[in-house]
């Protein structure tokens, strides 16, 4: 795809200039300038809010097959030119391109799905004590405002953006600034050639002040967020005074529960993947390991030598498994906390240095309940793994987090796992698995600070996330009162 059709251009139902000026797009791993794209602002928001609430009501009124003959088509696309987006999560994001292959076909089946949601029952009759026909039926919301992250920037962008459209919303998607074509501009003109109307989609690439407007404006009834747990407070603090509906999906410090029972090899690569993919920078990235004391020098030594293998570097190139870190700040901050864990007595196992952007993946033994690199979420390629001598204590260290988005539990008894799943406060459960997993047909969401407000995904969740109930009645004649 050229970047022509973007180059110094947001889109406002088609491609335009902003007066806002340009925003440069660099690549992590090398600092290259990518591409050019438009800087919005909060004047472009108003804008095209307003021009979003006028394409709505005809998008609405559209025949769900109108709408879900777009999405399909769009998914087409992408399938037969995956490239189109891939490239763009590859460099943008510091993807690496199994990842990027990965997270494209998610986007392909967030589309499929969504073309399906347009056609699911939209309501229910209902029993009534008068002569009449009583229903409750879901309506869209009207403007759905949509704020995505850098990390899997087309998915989490897109598992808003298809089933809002499905339903008959328009969307206004402030992408991440760091990922504008990626999370916003490609799938823009993806849609657009799919034969979306103009006005429907509009793509913000922008600064806080553009998310902020967005939060603010009083004709967007929804806010669709992912990103930061301390990001999503102050979203939730803004729009309260406006009563509007709020789903925010937030950060995780998720466990990676292994029983005195587990497979310990099979474990540490379960663990591997979980805490190392994408360099660790995904909400449910498995960030606390807590491994039965009988077991926890060999799973620490087997996860060590699996850090020590990986190959990290430019994205680009396939023969690296791991990518740089989204930029200087986040290199910092992971850096600052294995630190601190070494200084207070933790031990460096693997990893702990960086080149550029490019963290190697690293594990850290003797952790306490105590270190940051414990309590906090990371957002970057580390291991901390802990020892426990009870499963009651196992659990109870599971559950003092503040976050509550996903628990993987490792054991050669899967019904125990199971029955653990019902004292572990979380949103994801996976038993004999790693933490990170998402598929479009499933409500995905958190708990306490991972999230509140509704779910993405399967039918039921993008219904009652995207639409509201309306009550309706209908009589064959005007009912008779005594005044």
């Amino acid at each position: 795809m050229s970047t022509a059709v973007w180059d110094g251009k947001v889109f406002a139902g088609d491609w335009r200039e902003t007066e806002g000026g340009e925003l440069e797009v660099t690549a992590p791993a090398t600092g290259e300038v990518l591409a050019t794209v438009g800087r919005a602002t909060a004047a472009d928001v108003d804008g095209s809010v307003r021009i979003a609430a006028e394409a709505q009501a005809a998008w609405a009124a559209a025949t769900y097959d109108v709408r879900a003959a777009v999405l399909r088509r769009a998914a087409q696309i992408l399938e037969a030119d995956p490239d189109r987006l891939a490239r763009w999560i590859v460099e943008e994001a510091g993807s690496a391109q199994g990842k990027a292959g990965f997270e494209v076909s998610l986007v392909v089946s967030e589309l499929q799905e969504s073309a399906a949601l347009a056609s699911a029952p939209y309501g229910e009759l209902l029993r009534s004590s008068k002569p009449r026909l009583s229903m409750a039926r879901r309506v869209p919301l009207g403007v759905v405002g949509v704020i995505a992250p850098f990390n899997f920037p087309a998915i989490l962008a897109m598992r808003s953006v298809a089933p809002a459209l499905a339903v008959g919303n328009a969307v206004v998607l402030k992408p991440d600034p760091r990922t504008p074509i990626a999370g916003g501009l490609a799938l823009a003109e993806l849609l657009h050639e799919a034969g979306l109307p103009e006005g429907v989609l509009h793509v913000l690439p922008g600064d806080a002040e553009v998310g902020a407007a967005l939060v603010e404006h009083p004709q967007v009834p929804c806010i669709s967020f992912t990103g930061s747990t301390a990001a999503g407070r102050r979203i939730a603090a803004a729009a309260a005074p406006l009563l509007k509906r709020v789903h925010l999906e937030l950060g995780g410090n998720n466990a990676l529960l292994v029983l005195p029972d587990a497979d310990v090899e099979a474990a540490a690569s379960a663990a591997a993947w979980g805490a190392f993919l994408h360099q660790g920078q995904i909400c449910m990235t498995a960030g606390r390991h807590l491994v039965h004391a009988s077991l926890a020098e060999e799973y620490t030594r087997l996860l060590a030598a699996k850090a020590e293998r990986l190959t990290v570097g430019d994205p680009r190139d396939p023969g690296n498994a791991l990518g740089p870190l989204i930029d200087e700040g986040q290199r910092a901050r992971v850096q600052s906390l294995v630190d601190a864990a070494v200084a207070s007595g933790a031990t460096l196992r693997a990893g702990g240095t960086s080149e550029g952007l490019c963290f190697r993946p690293t594990v850290l033994g003797d952790v306490t309940t105590d270190m940051d690199a414990w309590k906090e979420e990371i957002f970057g390629p580390v291991a901390p793994v802990l020892t426990y001598e009870s499963i009651d204590e196992a659990v109870d260290i599971i559950n003092a987090s503040e976050y509550g988005l996903s628990v993987g539990i490792l054991t050669s008894d899967a019904y125990r796992g199971f029955e653990l799943a019902d004292r572990i406060v979380t949103g994801i459960v996976h038993v004999n698995d790693q933490t990170v997993d998402d598929e479009a047909v499933i409500p995905f969401g958190g708990t306490k600070a991972s999230g509140v407000g509704g779910h993405f995904g399967g039918a039921a969740a993008n219904l009652e996330t995207f639409t509201q109930q309306q009550w309706v009645t209908v009589q064959s004649s005007i009912a008779r009162y005594p005044f």
